[in-house]
């Protein structure tokens, strides 16, 4: 899906200097209800707490990922500062892993793209969404579903590890081939696995 989430890239461009609001630390929130994932990543730990109330499609198509081993060795391979990282198709040679079939847009479950949110990535069809996903590092409500918009879906928050997730979207990126804002030191997903809720 090498045009995945080629539209919100685009609206990326919207974002004028200032328009978005400045990264805030992650505020104390309680353990979890539902799964939760942890991302063990060459720089260091991102704990996901996940809404399958909300999102129940998007929660067991990247729970069955996860379970897989499927994004164990990606890398976060688009990151873009006041916007995303985005991660979960490609392997650090920019190759992509094959996918299960495409699961329905959740977008309309009234959660929206705000800092800390996962959501799917997609191409520009809103039913396109497979493996691959991305963390808002900014509240980017231009993302969410309204009249005229199909939105991007989200489907769970960080919980802990949000100064990793700065800390990616912060390094210095290249462009491989067709592919824009990949990080210089590629970002490893060394493991994705089910972990246990803590607050």
């Amino acid at each position: 899906m090498t045009s995945t989430l080629t539209a919100l890239i685009a609206a990326a461009v919207l974002l004028a200097p200032g328009q978005a609001p400045e990264k805030s630390p992650a505020p104390s929130k309680p353990a979890p209800e539902g799964p939760v994932v942890v991302l063990s990543t060459s720089v260091g730990n991102i704990t996901l707490a996940l809404f399958p109330d909300k999102a129940p499609l998007s929660v067991d198509n990247f729970l069955k990922y996860v379970r897989a081993g499927h994004y164990d060795g990606t890398i976060f391979h688009r990151v873009k500062p006041r916007f995303m990282i985005q991660g979960g198709g490609m392997d650090a040679k920019m190759q992509e892993r094959p996918t299960r079939p495409a699961i329905k847009n959740e977008a309309s479950n009234g959660l929206s793209n705000k800092r800390g949110t996962l959501a799917m990535a997609r191409t520009n069809d809103p039913d396109s969404a497979t493996a691959q996903f991305f963390i808002n590092v900014v509240d980017n409500g231009f993302l969410d579903y309204k009249p005229g918009s199909a939105g991007y879906a989200v489907f769970g928050e960080v919980t802990q590890g949000m100064d990793v997730v700065d800390r990616i979207v912060a390094m210095p990126t290249t462009s491989k081939g067709p592919h824009e804002n990949v990080p210089l030191t590629p970002v490893v997903i060394k493991s994705a696995r089910v972990g246990k809720a803590t607050p």
